[in-house]
């Protein structure tokens, strides 16, 4: 039975510790601020949002191999509230942060994927660190909760997409909330 005990302490400990690796404790601040510009590649997406993951990495791939593109940073937009839309009708696009979006390279680009711009406007922003996979899962679990009652708090739209974008050179996923 004590070995059970401690057993049972161990994995507990071992959970907490793994939690606050990924920011299950990191302190969600929002501001409101004019975000936005970046160039993108990108892969639009109908269906479930835990397969976006597949096809952010896909877009990388292909820059990288096929394309000799290098990027650092992914990102994912969010059409749809999966709290309101069945999993198999939710809107999303992923790919990749596009570093000298030069005409040459968009050219290349574009035999593979859509490109756009990120609009440059008001969103509610927070950031969460990024030390690997489950930290996705880990901000997914804190961030939107805190999202959705920062709006509410703050009398903005509820709804409206939300970008993801994974900073992985900072180490850290930008949240960013249309307010307009």
């Amino acid at each position: 039975m004590q070995t059970a005990i401690i057993l049972l302490v161990f994995i507990i400990t071992g959970l907490i510790i793994l939690f606050a690796i990924y920011g299950g404790f990191h302190k969600i601040r929002f501001q409101i601020c004019e975000e936005g510009g970046e160039t993108v590649a990108f892969h639009p997406h109908k269906g479930d949002y835990k397969k976006i993951g597949k096809v952010m990495d896909h877009v990388y791939e292909v820059l990288l191999k096929d394309l000799n593109i290098e990027t650092f940073r992914g990102f994912a937009i969010y059409h749809d509230d999966p709290n309101n839309i069945p999993a198999l009708e939710l809107r999303s696009e992923a790919g990749c942060v596009i570093e000298d979006p030069s005409r040459e390279i968009i050219e290349r680009i574009t035999q593979k994927f859509q490109i756009k711009v990120i609009p440059h406007q008001k969103y509610l922003t927070t950031e969460f660190p990024y030390r690997g996979k489950l930290s996705v899962i880990v901000g997914v679990l804190r961030v939107y909760p805190a999202i959705k009652k920062q709006a509410k708090q703050k009398m903005l739209l509820e709804n409206g997409l939300v970008i993801e974008i994974y900073d992985i050179p900072n180490k850290k996923i930008v949240y960013r909330k249309a307010i307009q």
